[in-house]
């Protein structure tokens, strides 16, 4: 990612990442070790995205945008809009009401968090993106403050009815981020 972004030229095409993580809890700039208690075998990793401590693992979707916001009419604090616009169309398409909040930049449902975000721009461009709980295992989010929020409840799309699959729900989600990211007027 950080790669990509600092070899970007001016006519570099903007790129959209759909990976899944191996189980790591990562500490963005603003993320304190006290928001971690035990955390057991699973590394925890310090990285230079916006945003506290929250768990990556199989079973979520995690699209990393990189973007040259320098082409875009708009700036990161739209992105993030964006972003969170992505998700909140998705689940709604799964008959699910979500909502984002401000200052707490994500996704949530009934209260519970159910998809995080985290983003950095280096050089006028974007990089780092957004996580969707979908069918992970919950329990490492018991050993952290989810994004530096003590008692702050996360959820996945598996428990909220909707029967898709990671793989199905992330290209879903791709597609829904490109469109949020390809309109010009705020959404």
């Amino acid at each position: 990612m950080r790669t990509f972004t600092d070899q970007r030229q001016s006519e570099t095409q903007d790129e959209l990442w759909a990976v899944q993580h191996e189980p790591v809890y990562t500490l963005g700039q603003a993320g304190r070790q006290e928001y971690l208690r035990e955390t057991g075998s699973v590394p925890v990793i310090r990285c230079d995205r916006g945003g506290q401590v929250t768990y990556h693992g199989p079973g979520q979707a995690v699209i990393y945008c990189l973007v040259d916001l320098r082409r875009r009419p708009w700036g990161i604090k739209s992105m993030v809009e964006r972003l969170e616009t992505a998700v909140i169309g998705l689940l709604a398409q799964h008959g699910v009401r979500a909502e984002r909040r401000t200052g707490a930049p994500g996704v949530y449902v009934a209260g519970s968090k159910i998809a995080a975000l985290g983003l950095r721009v280096r050089q006028g461009c974007s990089y780092h993106g957004l996580a969707l709980n979908v069918d992970l295992d919950l329990a490492p989010f018991a050993h952290i403050d989810p994004c530096g929020f003590a008692g702050l409840t996360v959820t996945r799309t598996r428990d909220l009815g909707c029967e898709e699959g990671v793989d199905i729900m992330s290209a879903r989600l791709m597609c829904l981020v490109r469109e949020s990211l390809d309109q010009e007027r705020p959404t």
